[in-house]
């Protein structure tokens, strides 16, 4: 008999040898479970093939025709990727409501003698349990987040610092890392964006392994990052939280995002489609100033008017509404020794609090 679950968390899914979701690579693309593998009995292509037969012609032909690409494409796994799984594989299985395609591949799976379980109500299920607890939508009033941010002016070293804080043993949530992006006109990185509900995926799963009656690190961030939104639960805890402030001379602050953003710097194509990117209140003689800076490849200047006229202003109009400050660290150059300096007064701040 296939056993059946709902129960999601994070030890719960660890005692499965594999998480496996069966849907199409697309679906998994946008989103799935944590660690989870991706064997699809239906492939994009056999899964639109089968859709439209299903609507267009017969649903029994439809369903034969389904049938047999299921049977072949499970028959390929057990070949390929489950080939070596021994007798005692205990694997968890999904598709997107628990339905037709993941009770296909555990079937299978129980008739080969593995402890097979499926997930009930399928990735549903799961997207319910991560809006409940990011957006406190459903039977779930949402996480409890006490986060306490580490804030300053661009350029002020809050990502380099964050990271020496998790090697102190300090608990951090690094929102950037997450949504692979930097956080600013100009923090795209090579790696694309996940699309919304796997940010969201990725920042329950990191807020899970947290103690949440301990001090989270957060860095002080707006309500989108990049192409993504921080859930309502996350931005209204940071819009309430307490600070610790960095601070850095301008000169240092410049020197230090030049250096860090040197692949866009070298990049005019990527610098230009940025530039066009800014909002539209700056003039348009302001911004043409700035794109002919970066055709010169005249970064430095190009960073320190962007700092003055668009980052500053907007962080200081960002901060009217800021939590309490817990304490200001003052950097005064932006060195590997200077970053260390600052995370261990940080931690110190962090530790000492209340």
């Amino acid at each position: 008999m296939i056993r059946k679950t709902d129960v999601l968390a994070a030890r719960s899914r660890q005692t499965y040898d594999a998480i496996v979701d069966v849907r199409s690579p697309s679906e998994f693309a946008e989103d799935h479970l944590p660690g989870a593998i991706n064997l699809p009995v239906l492939d994009d292509a056999q899964r639109a093939e089968v859709g439209t037969l299903f609507v267009k012609r017969s649903k029994f032909l439809a369903r034969r025709l389904g049938a047999s690409y299921v049977a072949r494409n499970i028959a390929d796994h057990l070949d390929g990727p489950l080939a070596e799984r021994g007798g005692g594989f205990q694997p968890l299985v999904y598709c997107w409501r628990g339905g037709q395609r993941s009770t296909a591949m555990a079937t299978v799976m129980d008739q080969v003698g593995w402890p097979v379980t499926l997930l009930d109500g399928g990735y549903q299920t799961w997207r319910r349990r991560v809006v409940g607890a990011l957006y406190g939508c459903g039977d779930d009033a949402g996480v409890s987040l006490k986060p306490v941010l580490l804030d300053g002016f661009t350029g002020s070293g809050k990502t380099e610092v964050l990271g020496r804080l998790a090697t102190l043993g300090i608990q951090t949530l690094d929102l950037e890392g997450l949504a692979d992006h930097r956080g600013s006109l100009f923090g795209a990185t090579p790696t694309p964006q996940p699309s919304q509900k796997a940010f969201e995926t990725r920042l329950y799963a990191a807020i899970e392994a947290l103690d949440l009656s301990r001090p989270i690190i957060v860095e002080a961030e707006s309500s989108r990052i990049g192409q993504v939104t921080l859930p309502s639960v996350l931005w209204a805890a940071m819009k309430t939280a307490p600070r610790v402030q960095l601070t850095a001379p301008l000169g240092a602050r410049v020197g230090y995002v030049v250096d860090q953003y040197a692949t866009i710097g070298s990049d005019a194509e990527a610098l230009e489609d940025a530039l066009r990117r800014l909002p539209r209140h700056h003039s348009r003689a302001l911004i043409e100033t700035w794109r002919n800076l970066a055709r010169k490849g005249e970064l430095a200047v190009l960073v320190e008017g962007l700092m003055t006229e668009h980052y500053d202003p907007a962080y200081r109009r960002s901060r009217s509404h800021a939590g309490q400050c817990l304490g200001d660290v003052e950097l005064t150059g932006m060195t590997s020794s200077d970053l260390d300096t600052a995370a261990q007064i940080v931690a110190t701040v962090v530790a000492g609090r209340p």
